[in-house]
């Protein structure tokens, strides 16, 4: 990757994806378990069930903030090389 905010934006997408997963994997494990839905709503519980459905969206548009950083910088670098 080339500059900074590349890799910060890469670093951000990978760390909300992780714990987004993280958290959903905590909620299929929990409820295999047999916690009951009622305990989802109070507590560390009513965290790790919001968390993925606001830090994906989030994830979402960091990949697109991303992808326009990325083709921004082949864009210049194209002119650059060319003349």
């Amino acid at each position: 990757m080339g500059n900074r905010a590349e890799r910060v934006l890469a670093y951000l997408v990978a760390v909300v994806i992780v714990i987004s997963l993280g958290c959903f994997i905590a909620l299929m494990s929990a409820v295999s378990a047999g916690l009951d839905p009622r305990e989802f709503t109070s507590g560390v519980w009513a965290w790790v069930t919001m968390l993925p459905l606001i830090s994906l969206p989030i994830g979402f548009g960091l990949i697109v903030a991303l992808l326009i950083v990325s083709a921004v910088r082949r864009s210049r670098a194209a002119k650059h090389a060319g003349g």
